[in-house]
């Protein structure tokens, strides 16, 4: 199973810090391994809007079907920001 997406606003660091935390560890840079699954982690160029730019990453994660129904709920969870 694979699932692959592009997210702003988080920086690259911070979303191998969120992977590391649900049991994987780095295995160089840019990519974190734990129990069944593994996933790459790429800095994008800024996404911009007029004057303003926004940092993107891109995130590809595969592993087993099991590995991914565990690690996929909780990583959305970490991804969660609260508008304000």
């Amino acid at each position: 199973m694979r699932m692959e997406r592009e997210l702003r606003g988080i920086p690259l660091w911070l979303l191998a810090e969120y992977l590391l935390e649900l049991g994987g560890h780095a295995t160089e840079p840019g990519r974190v391994q734990g129990d069944g699954w593994e996933a790459s982690l790429t800095q994008l160029e800024d996404f911009r809007v007029g004057s303003l730019a926004v940092g993107q990453v891109r995130i590809a994660v595969q592993g087993s079907s099991d590995a991914m129904a565990l690690l996929l709920p909780l990583l959305e969870k970490k991804l969660l920001r609260a508008g304000g």
